[in-house]
């Protein structure tokens, strides 16, 4: 199944965090395209934080989408991650935002993100790597980016 992973970290030096999580996302899954490295400005947060380093990265796997993203967290636990308020700064995150189309409502999981139409630093770099891409649900990402730009 085909998995969208987004990746992004502003604390420590978050390029090598995201190449190592990639890295160990590789030995879970079948990573087919990893986008290019881009800059943001944190989304969300009062307080002043560093800007974040995100990437995506498109996988095929058999797994579950929980077991999925049991692995996912296993990789952020492993790093680091500490889970402190949202949009908290952090060494890395990692985000399942689409997983083969499914539909996924849980405690654990919404599928597809359920803000990844609104992000621009999800959108841009999977139009990089997939400039066909779809979120299901919301359509194509190249008009989900172009709406937001135009705001």
């Amino acid at each position: 199944m085909k998995a969208v992973i987004a990746l992004g970290a502003n604390l420590g030096d978050p390029k090598r965090q995201i190449s190592e999580a990639i890295d160990q996302i590789r030995d879970q899954i079948k990573v087919t395209s990893v986008s290019k490295l881009i800059e943001t400005e944190p989304v969300g947060v009062a307080d002043k934080q560093p800007n974040y380093i995100n990437a995506v990265l498109i996988g095929e796997s058999d797994l579950r989408p929980l077991d999925l993203m049991k692995v996912l967290s296993d990789i952020e636990n492993k790093m680091g991650r500490f889970r402190s308020f949202p949009n908290a700064a952090r060494t890395i995150d990692i985000d399942i935002i689409d997983y083969g189309g499914l539909f996924m409502e849980s405690p654990e999981l919404t599928l597809p993100h359920p803000r990844a139409h609104l992000r621009r630093f999800v959108l841009a770099p999977w139009l990089e790597i997939e400039p066909d891409g779809e979120l299901s649900g919301h359509g194509p990402i190249r008009q989900l980016l172009a709406n937001l730009e135009a705001k």
